[in-house]
């Protein structure tokens, strides 16, 4: 029976096979790698993936298509697992886990944040994505397209964007540009946040009304004398700070308020 898309998951489903090609040629799989992958649709990539790994994990949340794929792949090849991808503890999946998906574009960006819990625990992870949201990701200090996704997920990751993907090789054709992006963590000795909460915090802030300058953004966090020993002026914008300029206020807040209670 054929599978009508659903609006609702943002089902569009990948059917050009030389972007398939690609996208298993820049994965790399490799017979005992352990792998998740994201929303496996009708099995685009879950074929040729399942078809050189000893076991694959897939994250189906569409109960049609949980039914089909637990019909066409083995058990003992692929685990189905049924659920939301937003809840999923990936905890409960091996260290070392390779992430694999054609990610459903309305829910990108908070799975992208979901992820990053785990990053001590994955490998890489290799995602088709809307284009625009990969640009962001990947976007340097200073122009348009640097913001609070680009810090958080650079604090975390490094990023390559690998090819661009367009709307005529899904099923429906999507209304955007895709991209295909890797990432892969960034090691331990590099993530030098006191506090990734009191980061995440400080980004937020700052970006929140992007137009502000700094001093007013983060007034009440920061005075002027503050940022003479951050050795950042108070007249930029969030867009204009680098990953390292946030993590030293985000250090320079924790001991501050550590100076304040001691």
């Amino acid at each position: 029976m054929k599978h009508i898309p659903r609006k609702r998951f943002g089902q569009h489903f990948l059917t050009d096979q030389a972007v398939i090609a690609d996208i298993v040629a820049a994965i790399r799989p490799q017979g005992e790698d352990a792998m998740v992958e994201i929303g496996p649709g009708l099995g685009a990539l879950t074929t040729p993936l399942a078809a050189v790994l000893r076991h694959l994990h897939v994250i189906e949340i569409d109960r049609d298509i949980v039914a089909r794929l637990r019909h066409a792949y083995p058990p003992g090849r692929v685990s189905v697992l049924a659920g939301d991808v937003l809840e999923f503890d990936f905890s409960a999946l091996p260290s070392g886990l390779r992430v694999v998906g054609n990610l459903p574009y309305n829910i990108s960006t908070p799975l992208l944040f979901h992820l990053a819990r785990y990053a001590g625990r994955i490998h890489d992870m290799h995602f088709m994505l809307q284009k625009e949201v990969v640009e962001r990701m990947v976007a340097s200090p200073g122009g348009g397209d640097y913001g609070r996704l680009s810090v958080m997920l650079q604090y975390r990751f490094d990023m390559e964007l690998l090819f661009g993907v367009a709307p005529d090789s899904f099923s429906p054709p999507p209304q955007v540009h895709s991209a295909v992006v890797r990432l892969w963590p960034r090691p331990q000795a590099q993530l030098t946040a006191a506090s990734e909460l009191g980061l995440a915090q400080v980004v937020r802030r700052a970006f929140s009304q992007r137009r502000k300058t700094l001093r007013n953004a983060l007034a009440g966090l920061l005075e002027a004398g503050d940022y003479a020993v951050l050795g950042i002026a108070p007249g930029l914008r969030a867009e204009n700070l680098a990953v390292a300029d946030f993590v030293a206020i985000s250090n320079y807040l924790v001991n501050k308020e550590k100076s304040a209670t001691s």
